[in-house]
């Protein structure tokens, strides 16, 4: 254990946020994502008993959302929902997030199967004890670092 890091953020998780770079993409999934299939080779992490938003949280208190991007968040779209609709996760989830972004930015809807597409190119998949079909993530990351010198 570390003194400060949320217990949720297991060795393997922290050592994957560190390898990844900027822009990365990373899926955070439900229990019902058919995460092996997509990820084909790539990591694949699980946080079994571990809703979507303490996931969220615990991961975006250590790593931005990326700046240079109208999208840094995507989220799946429910089937057969109206345009506009969020489940109950995905309002929970974008409560969080939403601070997070630039006046200028938005989180995405994205139809299930181009979300499908996109997981695909990922670096990697966290899957979480999320129940509620629908309440899969993916989030792009921002640089830590100094602003440019003049």
């Amino acid at each position: 254990m570390l003194k400060g890091i949320n217990p949720l953020l297991t060795p393997e998780l922290l050592k994957l946020l560190m390898e990844m770079g900027h822009d990365d993409a990373l899926v955070l999934a439900d229990a019902n994502f058919t995460a092996m299939s997509i990820a084909a080779g790539k990591p694949v992490l699980r946080l079994p008993g571990s809703s979507m938003a303490q996931v969220v949280e615990a991961i975006t208190a250590l790593r931005p959302l990326a700046a240079d991007v109208d999208h840094p968040v995507a989220y799946m779209q429910v089937s057969g929902s109206d345009k506009g609709y969020r489940s109950g996760v995905q309002r929970d989830v974008m409560e969080t997030l939403t601070p997070q972004l630039l006046p200028t930015q938005s989180a995405e809807a994205v139809e299930r199967f181009a979300f499908y597409d996109r997981a695909r190119a990922a670096y990697a998949i966290v899957l979480t004890g999320e129940r509620q079909p629908f309440a899969n993530f993916i989030l792009r990351k921002g640089v830590i670092g100094e602003n440019l010198r003049p």
